[in-house]
């Protein structure tokens, strides 16, 4: 990773030494701890959570199948860190047809940007408008950040048609790694907009 780049993003030159000492190397390795630091975090908070969690799973699996036997999870192509596509993990909660009327669905997109949200969507099911709404649809995601695609905080991952979309300025979010929260979904979700 470029922490140069992170630290020119966030605002401002980093001083290349002071009194001898070289900043770079120190801020490469205070970046390095870091990201190692925060590694560890995301696999133990997502084993414990897996653990944890793994009734909550097989309900939601059980009532998904029963509702229309479709899959139970659902899997999409998503834009990772550094444009890095990877194949994210959701719970199922539209119909199994839904993919093929999106095309048909953006003209009521109430989003800006290029990120597609609409209330009342017609492909949700039953079991989707109750696993979207306690957020119990992103839980297999935890898969993904045992893997090491995502993290437990980071901007969302986009499906890579969207960041196809985006400006320079909103594919900045790629200089870190997706996570499973961040500020967007805690401060308002589809009631801010989208930068």
């Amino acid at each position: 990773m470029n922490t140069g780049l992170i630290f020119a993003v966030i605002g401002g030159e980093r001083p290349r030494s002071h009194e001898g000492i070289d900043m770079q190397a120190v801020y490469a390795a205070k970046s390095r701890s870091y990201l190692t630091a925060k590694r560890v975090f995301d696999i133990v908070a997502s084993l414990l959570a897996l653990i944890l969690l793994s009734p909550v799973f097989l309900i939601t699996a059980i009532a998904i199948k029963t509702e229309d036997g479709g899959s139970v999870i659902f899997t999409q192509k998503r834009t990772g860190q550094d444009g890095k596509p990877f194949m994210m993990y959701k719970f199922r909660s539209m119909v199994p047809s839904a993919g093929n009327m999106h095309k048909d669905m953006v003209k009521y997109n109430q989003l800006d940007g290029p990120a597609f949200k609409m209330r009342n969507d017609p492909r949700v099911t039953r079991i989707g408008h109750l696993i979207r709404r306690t957020s119990i649809d992103e839980l297999p995601q935890l898969v993904n950040i045992l893997k090491g695609d995502m993290s437990i905080v980071g901007p969302r991952p986009l499906p890579v048609y969207e960041t196809e979309q985006c400006t320079d300025y909103q594919n900045q979010r790629q200089i870190v790694k997706p996570g499973l929260t961040c500020s967007w979904q805690v401060s308002g979700r589809n009631h801010i907009t989208f930068t």
